[in-house]
């Protein structure tokens, strides 16, 4: 499902000539990428292309060395975590960091707990918020007693995405988040993030499966040795293209500038 993106003016995430080094060595060499409004944008290369550090500038985990971050069309200072939350950017990183022995809800609510007027966790009103949020994100998640450890590892992505929604993400950046799973729990993942794209969040999916980006994104960059090889949309190129940007570091030749 293609989102006409390209027509929404103000993107939501605007990533400005970012520079990124360590110890000398360019991590990341003055990229740019944009994200709009109910778009899936990839970030695809090997590991070392760039990508996750370019996006740690963005979740707050790095400081740029140079360039500027937009938000919204305005100048954002994003300098850790707490910043980049204040911004309504959330991270899901692949391990997930959920707590294995906890249920749903109160992963959901971890270090956010609703209290009584006692003082109290009140279980009973986290329960009913995860119930409501699942209704919207995955309407067959029913195991809301059982720990996060049993469930099956599309269950804790849903579970992982609820939190991020529930806390107001406007933006989503998702670290492999089809890593280890089977087809059908792929496509759970695949339809969670239809839903999130029809409620207009952005997400930046960071990937090294082309197959992934071809499904679930609308546009995908592609990064090598730390600079920006290209920003295709998926629409428009093939698998070989993009392997092609990947490995020779080149855009596809053939545009045809529709």
């Amino acid at each position: 499902m293609q989102h006409a993106a390209e027509n929404s003016t103000t993107p939501l995430v605007e990533m400005r000539d970012i520079q990124i080094s360590f110890g000398g060595i360019k991590a990341v060499d003055h990229v740019s990428v944009d994200l709009f409004p109910g778009e899936v944008a990839g970030l695809l290369g090997h590991n070392g292309a760039g990508k996750s550090t370019l996006i740690k500038a963005l979740s707050g985990a790095y400081r740029a060395d140079g360039g500027e971050i937009f938000i919204n069309g305005e100048k954002a200072a994003i300098n850790n975590p707490r910043d980049a939350r204040a911004y309504n950017i959330e991270t899901i990183y692949q391990t997930l960091a959920l707590a294995d022995n906890l249920n749903a809800a109160s992963n959901l609510f971890l270090g956010r707990e609703i209290l009584t007027p006692l003082g109290m966790v009140d279980d009973d009103a986290m329960e009913a918020e995860t119930r409501k949020i699942m209704q919207r994100l995955n309407p067959n998640f029913s195991a809301f007693s059982t720990p996060v450890s049993a469930l099956s590892g599309g269950q804790r992505q849903s579970v992982a995405i609820a939190r991020a929604v529930y806390f107001n993400a406007r933006i989503l950046i998702m670290d492999e988040p089809t890593a280890a799973l089977g087809p059908q729990e792929t496509r759970m993942v695949a339809e969670l993030i239809d839903q999130l794209k029809s409620e207009g969040i952005g997400i930046f999916l960071i990937s090294h499966d082309i197959h992934d980006v071809m499904q679930l994104c609308d546009r995908v960059s592609v990064m090598k040795n730390g600079r920006l090889v290209g920003t295709e949309r998926v629409a428009d190129v093939t698998e070989d293209d993009i392997l092609g940007m990947i490995i020779l570091g080149k855009p596809p030749e053939r545009n045809s500038g529709t």
